[in-house]
């Protein structure tokens, strides 16, 4: 890792909000592409999950998605217990980014969207009984779609399908079908 990448990773353990969050943007355009340095930071991205402060456990969800393009060794099919742990943070907005960036594990590699697909639906399910399913349910959907749209597979699509077919408020049935209105047709009720 170059001497620069360096310094804004650990600048993500910043107080000062602003520059935490340039160097969590310059990180999140070099992880864009896979890069070598991958494991140098592993670990520490995965401590950062369980910070105190819930600004870097949602970065670190974000950057542990962006650097599964990375992981030749596989290891996120491990670790993503604890990324999805962060899908149920204390902090709403921290929830949410974490849950948002999951598609960018599932479109690495085949055997990472079945992982992620699979504890999506289990997620979809299991929120129910939380204050913001109805948002949570929503994002999981698009994620589902974003994995759709990235890898073009009918068993994705299905399976969003699927999930939304349980819902039983036809209000929300209704928008998460329009996730998918393009593919279907129409929002499906």
């Amino acid at each position: 890792m170059d001497q620069l990448t360096k310094n804004h990773f650990d600048n993500l353990y910043s107080n000062d909000a602003t520059s935490r969050y340039a160097s969590f943007q310059y990180l999140i355009k070099i992880t864009d592409q896979p890069v070598l340095w991958v494991y140098e930071i592993w670990d520490n991205v995965l401590l950062m999950l369980r910070d105190k402060n819930n600004h870097r456990r949602a970065i670190a969800a974000q950057l542990l998605s962006n650097l599964s393009k990375s992981d030749t060794k596989n290891r996120i099919l491990k670790d993503i217990d604890e990324l999805i742990k962060v899908t149920k943070d204390e902090k709403f907005v921290t929830a949410r980014h974490s849950l948002q960036s999951l598609w960018k594990i599932a479109v690495a590699k085949k055997e990472f969207q079945t992982k992620v697909t699979d504890l999506l639906a289990m997620r979809f399910n299991e929120c129910i009984a939380e204050k913001n399913c109805t948002l949570i349910r929503y994002d999981i959907i698009e994620v589902f779609r974003k994995i759709y749209d990235q890898l073009p597979d009918e068993k994705v699509k299905d399976q969003a399908l699927q999930l939304l077919s349980t819902e039983e408020d036809i209000k929300y049935k209704k928008k998460y079908a329009g996730v998918w209105k393009d593919i279907t047709g129409k929002a499906k009720t």
